[in-house]
């Protein structure tokens, strides 16, 4: 109102502006009111000016008007102007919709409905040193401006109640949970009070405040931010891992010592520790400990239904043909001692075709059990996901848990009769006497698998693989140095001992 009446007498006073033409201005309150705005602007249109008390009628002059300055409010300006609009009288609200100004150093623009466009500036209480209260500029608001550029803030430059310039106080009872954990609220308080617990494990939340966790399927696990599921690793000893390299390369020099084993025997055929020691059950025998050497490397590597079918019946036969042999060997060596007694004929019941003949009768048995297992209940490929919380176990599940069992336990029958026909076989010369060696295999043999079972039982994953690879090498090494050692160690440093007359001594 103030600049409006300054700038008419301005250009009053100045001719140069606008000649043989002066401006007046007639100011009527609308109060802010439609009604009163209308009731003032038809008093202008009848050309009748209000009526004051203490006023003549010779003072009231006829005030022309012919244009009309509207209401600092849209709402009032647009009634006034839908009110005199028949009378032809123009309303500034319709130029002023139109232009724009400078004053006072700031544009000074309006919208559409003739309203001057919000210009705010952000002010900011702030205690001096002194303890004085200072207003201070901490930043502005232009609609006139772009969106994003319309509201500007220098929050460095606010105060806030506690004398602070570092962080705005917070207005919540608790501060947001992250995702990777869940809100839990507190007794006693509002709602708005909440604890952030961790989600538990095997759970995520991906999302802030989540009021549950979410479980991740079997399949997957939460990563470490707990904010989403990623696939579990799978589990099982491979080649690559230390434990896997160890336990190929301990297969891997088995087969080749029971190689070398056999070129020795093939070399010294002729001499009498090696012929006097059944030499095609020997060879036999040392065909079935490589094959048991090389089984072992079927339990390495990532199982599938074909491989653990193969794995264990391979496992049973195997060892069933060395026990077998070796059982074989015992009798031959008890027997042929027998017949030495005069009248006696005993070697003719166990001649090497019978020999043969009871090694492939006693894996016969072997070989049906594991058909009948293989048939009814065969041992398959397993994604085991309850053992291991962040990894998939990938194992071979036996199936028929008597299955496996049975073929353990025949093993270990045929175990035993060698055990007992070598102890019936301990008064025997020495030097030609396998007897002791046999004995203290199938003690080590015992040892191995005695120890096997429970820890077998209790263990899980590539560690359970590990430990029957371990048993399997373990008792062939045992079986290849007590039952071969002794022989190549007369024939390749002690080949003086290597005669018939050395061999028959007590």
């Amino acid at each position: 109102m103030q600049t409006m009446i300054f700038a008419v007498r301005e250009i009053n006073q100045r001719q140069d502006l606008l000649p043989n033409l002066s401006l007046g201005y007639h100011i009527r309150d609308s109060g802010d009111d439609i009604p009163v705005s209308v009731k003032r602007s038809l008093l202008l249109v009848n050309g009748q000016p209000e009526r004051g008390s203490g006023q003549s009628c010779e003072d009231i002059q006829k005030q022309p008007s012919p244009v009309i300055v509207g209401d600092a409010a849209s709402g009032v300006s647009m009634a006034v102007l839908r009110t005199l609009g028949p009378f032809k009288i123009p309303l500034l609200l319709y130029f002023m919709k139109r232009t724009h100004f400078t004053t006072l150093g700031e544009e000074v623009r309006f919208d559409d409905n003739g309203d001057p466009i919000a210009s705010y500036d952000l002010m900011n209480w702030q205690r001096e040193s002194d303890g004085s209260l200072q207003l201070v500029r901490v930043g502005f608001y232009d609609a006139s401006l772009e969106n994003e550029k319309d509201l500007v803030i220098d929050e460095p430059a606010i105060m806030w109640h506690r004398g602070e310039k570092v962080c705005a106080p917070e207005s919540l009872c608790s501060k947001s949970c992250l995702p990777g954990s869940r809100k839990a609220r507190q007794k006693g308080k509002p709602v708005c009070c909440f604890d952030c617990i961790p989600c538990a494990e095997g759970e995520i939340s991906n999302q802030t405040d989540s009021n549950d966790c979410l479980t991740c399927s079997k399949e997957t696990w939460p990563n470490q931010a707990q904010d989403q599921c990623i696939p579990k690793t799978l589990e099982f000893l491979s080649f690559q891992e230390p434990l896997g390299i160890i336990l190929w390369a301990f297969s891997a020099f088995g087969a080749c010592a029971t190689f070398t084993v056999s070129v020795v025997f093939i070399r010294y055929r002729k001499t009498p520790v090696i012929r006097g020691n059944n030499i095609e059950l020997s060879f036999l025998l040392l065909l079935f400990l490589c094959a048991c050497f090389l089984i072992s490397l079927t339990f390495i590597g990532k199982p599938s239904d074909w491989l653990c079918q193969i794995r264990y019946p391979a496992f049973g036969i195997s060892f069933t043909l060395c026990i077998s042999c070796i059982l074989a060997k015992t009798v031959v060596v008890l027997m042929a001692f027998r017949a030495t007694l005069p009248g006696s004929n005993v070697m003719k019941w166990f001649d090497p075709a019978k020999q043969r003949s009871s090694v492939i009768l006693c894996t016969f048995v072997q070989a049906l059990i594991c058909i009948i297992w293989l048939t009814t209940k065969p041992p398959f490929a397993s994604y085991n996901t309850k053992f291991m919380s962040a990894a998939i176990i990938v194992e071979c599940t036996v199936g028929s848990e008597v299955g496996f069992w049975c073929v353990l336990g025949y093993i270990g029958l045929l175990a035993c009769l060698c055990f007992l026909m070598a102890f019936l076989a301990r008064k025997l010369p020495d030097n030609f006497n396998e007897a002791k060696f046999i004995t203290f295999s199938m003690l080590i043999f015992f040892a191995v698998w005695i120890t096997f079972i429970p820890v077998y039982v209790s263990s899980r994953g590539k560690y359970m693989v590990a430990v029957h690879v371990f048993a399997i090498l373990a008792s062939a090494f045992g079986l290849l140095l007590c039952i071969f050692a002794p022989k190549c160690y007369i024939v390749l440093l002690k080949p003086e001992k290597n005669d018939k007359k050395h061999m028959m001594k007590k």
